[in-house]
């Protein structure tokens, strides 16, 4: 199975191709950026099936996160995914981003909780705790720092993810402490690329999860009325 995977959910441009009958990843670029995903998606993914040597009319599916993470990115990520499955007639499925994060924690130990977390600002994150095998234990929500750690004290736990330091600050006093703390900005794109190789197949075109509403809202304010 060969695998196109995009991320642009958070603060990268990543893409990645994964070919299960050529020993795994075939090629991989992750740009950090938190703005700029529109203009830089489309050249990266150039860059990226040119090292690969490979035709998009030659993918099995095309893999995206979709979220949470940044409103913008999300849609950027989303689009480019849609439209390459369209145009190449392959299908796209999508990917949580907190799935994403976990899977590589999970594979190196699947016997121990994880916990992934992204800054949702205002003090809240956005959080799902896995448990033994990888089975979601906690479903994806946006929750405050404290609930966060409420949820996440369940035993032994790993944590990884943007807000992964600052659920491990807020860990109360004799309570058992977290066996590992990883900070990451975005998630291993060439893990995601095999998470979406792994996945069962989507129904219906990636969608964003985006578990609450955008902190921009419309101006009614500064609307001009119609006539």
């Amino acid at each position: 199975m060969r695998v196109l995977a995009i991320d642009t959910a958070l603060e990268a441009c990543s893409a990645a191709v994964f070919d299960t009958d050529h020993g795994g990843i075939t090629a991989s670029e992750s740009v950090a950026m938190a703005r700029g995903h529109a203009e830089a998606v489309m050249p990266l993914l150039a860059r990226v099936m040119d090292l690969a040597e490979i035709d998009f009319a030659n993918l099995d599916r095309i893999a995206v996160t979709t979220g949470p993470g940044s409103f913008t990115g999300l849609r950027v990520g989303i689009a480019a995914a849609r439209g390459i499955a369209l145009a190449a007639g392959k299908p796209a499925i999508g990917l949580s981003t907190l799935a994403a994060f976990a899977t590589p924690l999970i594979a190196e130990d699947d016997t121990t909780h994880v916990v992934a977390a992204i800054d949702a600002r205002h003090d809240n994150v956005y959080l799902q705790v896995f448990g033994i095998g990888g089975r979601t234990l906690v479903a994806p929500r946006v929750a405050t720092i404290r609930d966060a750690v409420r949820a996440a004290i369940t035993g032994p736990v790993r944590i990884i993810g943007s807000a992964a330091r600052q659920v491990a600050a807020a860990w109360p006093k004799g309570a058992e402490p977290p066996l590992q703390v990883e900070h990451r900005s975005a998630p291993d794109i060439d893990w995601v690329a095999r998470l979406g190789a792994a996945a069962a197949q989507g129904y219906g075109p990636p969608k964003p999860l985006y578990l609450r509403a955008p902190d921009a809202q419309p101006q009614d304010a500064a609307r001009l009325p119609r006539r």
